[in-house]
């Protein structure tokens, strides 16, 4: 962007939450005969938004919902994560995996990683925003908003952070 560092405001609170919403929806909708779905954050912002689509899909679905986390290395060159479940516990179910951006498609393979070895019903991915910018074979199932920015442009996704309001920029 410019060297002045000046951020572009791309979502508003309003937009992020209607975003979340209509990405709920879309998950009930794909998954309305599951009789629970297991929502993994990766953290730490992935984290946040799996939570608020687990609030949502909380009123309006049918089926439970169990949030999960996953923590990455993301500058490691191998998979190193931490997860806060026994894998056993995703046999057969459906797993939604939420991150808030696709950069490069790094994370969300780490995240697919994790789950190599479970026998899932499906895997399905979420994002907020989807850069275009992908490095690894990776697409995303459910997705906020999709950007086509220049490589040196940044992506600040801004949720449930002390004193700051809700807010996706572009830098």
């Amino acid at each position: 962007m410019e060297p002045s560092g000046k951020k572009l405001l791309i979502l508003n609170k309003q937009q992020i939450q209607q975003k979340i919403d209509r990405i709920a929806y879309q998950i009930l909708e794909d998954n309305f005969d599951e009789h629970e779905i297991l929502i993994a954050g990766m953290l730490p912002r992935g984290g946040h938004l799996a939570a608020r689509l687990k609030k949502v899909l909380d009123e309006i679905a049918p089926f439970k919902t169990r949030l999960l986390t996953i923590e990455i290395d993301r500058f490691s060159s191998s998979l190193n994560a931490k997860i806060d479940f026994e894998l056993e516990e995703c046999t057969n179910k459906a797993v939604i995996l939420v991150d808030d951006v696709l950069n490069s498609g790094k994370s969300l393979a780490y995240g697919f990683g994790v789950f190599l070895d479970a026998p899932l019903k499906k895997l399905r991915t979420v994002v907020l925003v989807d850069r275009n910018h992908k490095s690894f074979p990776v697409n995303t199932d459910y997705a906020g908003i999709a950007l086509s920015t220049i490589i040196k442009e940044h992506i600040d996704v801004v949720l449930d952070e002390e004193g700051q309001e809700d807010a996706v920029y572009l830098r």
